[in-house]
């Protein structure tokens, strides 16, 4: 301490500057943590528009405050298998009447548009979303295990959403989710 009292001021200063920036820095570190993460993708249920071993970034943000939208790509933990994350897009909310025929996408009764979808989406299926859940689907719909096979997602489960996809530099892009102007 007594040290401290006989530096010179310059020094002084110094000193206070670097714990500040180190300070600062280690907050910085904190939230950044908390609002965003890196995931891998994996199998081929998202493709063409993602890749397995592509890395993404995840806004686990975004859904702090708000509910995921129909047509965003979101992350979550496997309803099968917690220790498992899965990356698919929202096309049921809750509340809504999922209905698929002859590889078309309804909801309440009208067709979704669904121009990110590859593949034919089957099997023939009707079901409701239950409150607090989602219908989630691949967009590569022939390889795609998802909610017409292990069921809804419950809003508990979701990590956030995918936002960047930064790895490899080649593949460099925004995660677009499509947006619909009116959920149907």
């Amino acid at each position: 301490m007594a040290r401290w009292w006989h530096m010179e001021r310059a020094t002084k200063i110094t000193v206070l500057e670097i714990l500040g920036t180190l300070i600062l820095a280690v907050l910085i570190f904190i939230v950044v943590q908390a609002a965003m993460e890196s995931r891998v993708v994996e199998g081929a249920c998202m493709e063409p528009n993602l890749h397995t071993g592509e890395r993404v970034l995840v806004m686990k943000s975004a859904y702090w405050f708000d509910d995921p939208h129909r047509g965003e790509v979101i992350i979550f933990k496997s309803t099968q298998d917690p220790d498992r994350t899965l990356i698919k897009r929202v096309i049921g909310m809750p509340g809504d009447n999922i209905a698929i025929s002859d590889g078309e996408v309804y909801i309440n009764g009208s067709l979704l548009d669904e121009p990110y979808a590859h593949g034919f989406t089957s099997p023939d299926s009707t079901k409701v979303v239950p409150a607090g859940n989602y219908f989630m689907m691949g967009d590569n719909r022939e390889s795609s295990t998802d909610s017409r096979s292990w069921g809804m997602l419950p809003r508990e489960n979701i990590i956030g959403k995918a936002w960047l996809c930064y790895w490899p530099l080649g593949d460099w892009h925004l995660i677009r989710g499509y947006s619909y102007s009116e959920d149907k």
